[in-house]
């Protein structure tokens, strides 16, 4: 695995010994499996924005903190430029640049996603605590949310309870990008 795989797994690890917890009760308090988690803490599996999200907002810790081992500074204002942001892959088929990465103490996660379209094998689904609002910006993306399916086109957004498992996926072949917003 990469590199910042593993430095966001010592984050992680340090984080947890810090709080006085074991492998077990920090994993259970975020609801994975132990296996699951000491993979992450080591650095040896893909970790979802998800699980990212779960641990920042279970622990009051910024994302950003987690990601990039340095703290968010803006409080009044976050102005990103067209194609920048905080560039995160956790996965091949997504890709993610967080669009107020460096905002202290945020109310949402808001990410601009791009999802390559994978003829391997069905999206990985996720779940975490709160509510999640996609717009299609490109192309149109199968989302599946709690067993039923939605296909949205440019221009067309959804919003969901994110507690119920959910996959994305870019449809017709060709990559979709769609703005997140991770409450």
């Amino acid at each position: 695995m990469s590199d910042a795989l593993k430095q966001i797994g010592q984050r992680i690890k340090a984080m947890r010994e810090i709080s006085e917890l074991s492998a077990q009760d920090f994993a259970k308090s975020i609801n994975l499996d132990l296996e699951t988690y000491v993979e992450y803490e080591k650095g040896e599996a893909d970790i979802p924005v998800s699980v990212l999200s779960a641990i920042s907002q279970t622990y009051k810790v910024e994302l950003t903190a987690l990601l990039t081992g340095g703290e968010p500074k803006l409080q009044r204002v976050c102005a990103v430029k067209k194609g920048k942001g905080l560039s995160i892959e956790r996965r091949k088929e997504y890709k993610y640049h967080d669009l107020a990465y460096n905002f202290v103490h945020k109310k949402a996660e808001i990410f601009l996603v791009s999802v390559e379209p994978s003829k391997d094998k069905p999206a990985h689904a996720y779940s975490h605590h709160g509510h999640e609002f996609n717009y299609v910006l490109e192309g149109s993306v199968k989302i599946i949310h709690d067993g039923k399916e939605y296909i949205l086109e440019e221009g067309d957004s959804i919003y969901f309870d994110s507690d119920y498992s959910h996959t994305m996926s870019a449809m017709g072949g060709k990559t979709a990008k769609f703005l997140a917003v991770i409450l």
